[in-house]
């Protein structure tokens, strides 16, 4: 791995296997890392299961975060999947089938770094399609609403992530680390392993979790004085039988960190297991402070819009100029609407799974102006609300992977008004937002503004939109 960012997609040369127990389960696991075709992805595979179900890694299968990250596809789950998903971001692999015998992969020594080891030992092979990135443009800044954590993506042409943490305890202090290429990822971050404190420790076995938790494959540290006798009474309430002590460190049994600032370092590795979520390698600076995986995971899901936005104007924007992401042939591939009732003329802004901007030039050749107030032209209302319909449907129909075969039906109106009149020279900019969703029913919020998006308001209305099959 040089320095030089990696143009080409790739996969592993051969097949290896890893086995142990599940860190939240205890469950015994056999996982094998598996070649996968170009534009494969990472999946994850229930060997156990029926028909062995594949899980996409990315953010639209995550079902829980509370410890960790859980990937699914219906009753088929994976649990505590970012150590292995890092380790895979690590070796920057592209195209991976991960086999499991269970619902957990191994969780070893509490790092990436056997993942990784396994991963560099089967070795590497370039294939012909290019590498797909996620490419910062802009700054974008994530702030939990407690204003706890802050995560932000900056524009750069190499992958950097800088993270620092501050537990407000002794023993660790605040915390500072900074990857500044991937190619430093197997040795200096891979090793680092899951950290957590003694009180932490009890809540979760008592919730059922850490069954597999032993304190050679976790860093504990000791957040509350305990007494000798405490001690032991806590180690066989988990189950522990080995003798355990008080660290001088402030971690138990003296476990002697593989780097001073190890928990820093493995904060920054769940970032990139969390990072994997988008199902595209960055080009960018993430910089995050005091992150877990619940904001990790909110900050993913900003950057996977992002990401399928980016493939939506590529999609429609071979040759178009960049204001436009879809020009009038993309919307004719998508609504079935023709003369006269095809009422959009292109797409300006798409939020893929939020909202949308369409726009429409109203011109004096409008078959409706040569009946509807000859003498003093006016655009009738219901065609308005129709063409904020016609916006609607094209943001809804790109939730779906295909809209091959799909159409979307007007189902209410609700809350309509007009506003201002809309006469011929006149441009509609229609702005539409996603309110709700029910499966294939969405509640859309739709605004007609004149000249602009902030221009006069010429309408408005609630509307909802079924999508069904052709």
């Amino acid at each position: 791995m040089g320095t030089e960012m990696l143009t080409k997609q790739r996969t592993i040369a051969k097949e290896a296997a890893i086995s142990g127990i599940g860190l939240h389960t205890g469950n015994k696991s056999n996982m094998t890392f598996k070649p996968a075709p170009e534009d494969y992805g990472i999946r994850f595979k229930r060997v156990d299961l029926p028909d062995s179900p594949e899980i996409p890694a990315d953010i639209d299968h995550v079902v829980d975060i509370s410890r960790g990250t859980t990937i699914a596809v219906g009753n088929a789950e994976v649990k505590t999947v970012e150590h292995v998903l890092a380790s895979i971001m690590g070796a920057e692999i592209d195209n991976l089938v991960v086999e499991l015998d269970t619902n957990e992969p191994p969780v070893i020594d509490g790092s990436a770094k056997p993942f990784i080891d396994l991963l560099i030992d089967a070795g590497f092979v370039e294939q012909d399609a290019p590498k797909d990135y996620l490419v910062i443009e802009n700054t974008i800044h994530y702030r939990a609403p407690d204003g706890e954590v802050d995560i932000v993506a900056f524009p750069l042409d190499d992958f950097k992530v800088t993270v620092m943490i501050d537990y407000r305890n002794p023993a660790l202090g605040s915390q500072y680390t900074s990857m500044f290429n991937m190619s430093e990822f197997p040795t200096e971050f891979a090793p680092s392993r899951t950290f957590c404190f003694l009180h932490e420790v009890e809540n979760l076995y008592e919730q059922g979790l850490i069954q597999g938790g032993k304190f050679d494959n976790a860093v504990v540290i000791v957040d509350r004085d305990l007494s000798p006798g405490e001690l032991s009474t806590l180690m066989k309430k988990l189950g522990i039988n080995d003798s355990v002590v008080l660290g001088q460190n402030g971690i138990l049994n003296n476990t002697q960190l593989r780097f001073q600032n190890e928990p820093a370092r493995h904060k920054l590795l769940d970032v990139i297991g969390d990072l994997a979520l988008i199902g595209a390698p960055i080009k960018g600076h993430i910089m995050a402070a005091r992150p877990g995986h619940k904001h990790n995971i909110e900050f993913v899901k900003m950057l996977r819009n992002l990401y399928k936005q980016n493939k939506l104007k590529l999609k429609y924007q071979a040759k178009l100029s960049t204001d436009v992401i879809m020009d009038i042939n993309a919307i004719k591939k998508m609504l079935p609407h023709r003369y006269p009732f095809l009422l959009v003329d292109k797409v300006v802004d798409i939020e893929v799974g939020k909202r949308i901007v369409g726009v429409k030039n109203v011109t004096i050749n409008e078959p409706f102006f040569q009946g509807h107030f000859p003498q003093k032209p006016v655009m009738p209302g219901v065609l308005i609300i129709e063409a904020m319909a016609q916006t609607g449907g094209l943001l809804i129909l790109n939730f779906f992977d295909s809209y091959e075969g799909k159409l979307a039906y007007f189902t209410s109106i609700d809350r309509a008004k007009f506003r201002k009149q809309v006469i011929p020279g006149d441009q509609l900019f229609f702005d539409v937002e996603v309110t709700d969703r029910k499966r294939n029913i969405f509640k859309l919020k739709a605004k007609a503004y004149k000249n602009s998006i902030n221009g006069e308001l010429a309408a408005e209305a609630e509307l909802m939109c079924a999508i069904v099959d052709e």
